[in-house]
């Protein structure tokens, strides 16, 4: 099969996005535009602003921090409601029409959207309203959010915001809601027991739980994710593959394992020339998703993530 064949046969398949993050996946003319719009842009051309929005290859493995990075100028733009809702409209109608993606769960984290004055209410509401309108457009679409509490905010902010979440549950809309919660950012200093409290509020919410966790971390971290959260999924978790007793902790209680490939080598979360993960958490049976992460960052898509497995396995 030639190289477009796979492309496109890749592409017709019907796809679930479990973990990708808003703001790491703007399309960068919607960025580009939207800067310009606002007298914002800190450079002179769409060409400049790819270099400071997406991973280059000196910048691969310099570690989670170095990734991190390429998340601040989109937060110029997204402190406002209806850019909000413009930029989500864009991603989910991208991975939908150009990657067949026809179940997406979009990860947000809102308090990091209030430094011009919404509240964390309306940054919610204003992705929520990009949902349903990207929802209305493309036939057959599911999608809900997953709010986020930002590690080095603390556990108090943790706790508001798993109120807020909850608020916002998808139990309690005709329309797309919340749907789980998670904790994200620099993973050392911040383990994930100190958010326990947060974790009962959204769990008793009747929220999904998910954690970043095993990225930029030993094992340990996985485990209390699992032990003190409570969470049924874990977002990369690559340092699993360190623990035996913990991959079969995983694959006895069926713990899905949020797989971004292309991120895990632009991080260092998988040091280059070592095979990923996710090999050995199929062989464990521990279920896991194909996911992107953040597409615009990682140069990457659901089309990408899937040809790149597929080729690892050599089916």
């Amino acid at each position: 099969m030639s190289e477009l064949d796979l492309n496109a046969a890749i592409k017709e398949i019907e796809k679930v996005e479990l973990h990708q993050h808003t703001d790491g996946s703007i399309p960068i003319a919607t960025t580009w535009r939207l800067m310009k719009e606002n007298g914002l842009n800190p450079v002179d051309s769409i060409e400049e602003m790819t270099k400071l929005l997406a991973i280059q290859p000196e910048d691969e493995g310099q570690g989670l921090l170095a990734y991190l990075k390429k998340f601040h100028y989109p937060l110029w733009v997204t402190q406002f409601y209806d850019n909000l809702v413009n930029v989500t409209y864009d991603i989910i109608v991208d991975a939908y029409k150009n990657h067949n993606v026809k179940l997406l769960e979009l990860r947000y984290s809102p308090t990091i959207h209030t430094y011009a004055g919404l509240t964390p209410r309306q940054a919610i509401v204003a992705v929520l309203s990009g949902m349903n309108k990207a929802k209305e457009d493309c036939p057959g679409l599911e999608t809900g959010m997953i709010v986020i509490a930002m590690r080095h905010m603390g556990p108090h902010i943790a706790k508001i915001l798993a109120r807020q979440a909850v608020s916002e549950a998808q139990q309690l809309h005709n329309r797309c809601g919340v749907i789980g919660f998670d904790i994200a950012g620099a993973e050392r200093g911040n383990p994930p027991r100190l958010f326990k409290e947060a974790y009962e509020i959204a769990g008793r919410g009747g929220l999904g739980l998910t954690a970043h966790a095993g990225e930029d971390e030993d094992p340990w971290a996985i485990w209390e994710a699992i032990d003190d959260l409570g969470c049924i999924r874990i977002g990369h978790g690559c340092s699993a593959i360190n623990d035996k007793e913990l991959l079969r902790r995983m694959a006895r209680d069926q713990i899905c394992v949020e797989i971004c490939q292309m991120s895990n080598k632009d991080t260092g979360a998988v040091p280059k020339g070592q095979k990923h993960p996710i090999y050995a958490f199929l062989e464990y049976g521990i279920p896991v998703a194909i996911c992107t992460d953040n597409t615009i960052v990682s140069n990457t898509n659901q089309t990408i993530e899937n040809k790149l497995l597929l080729e690892h396995l050599s089916i």
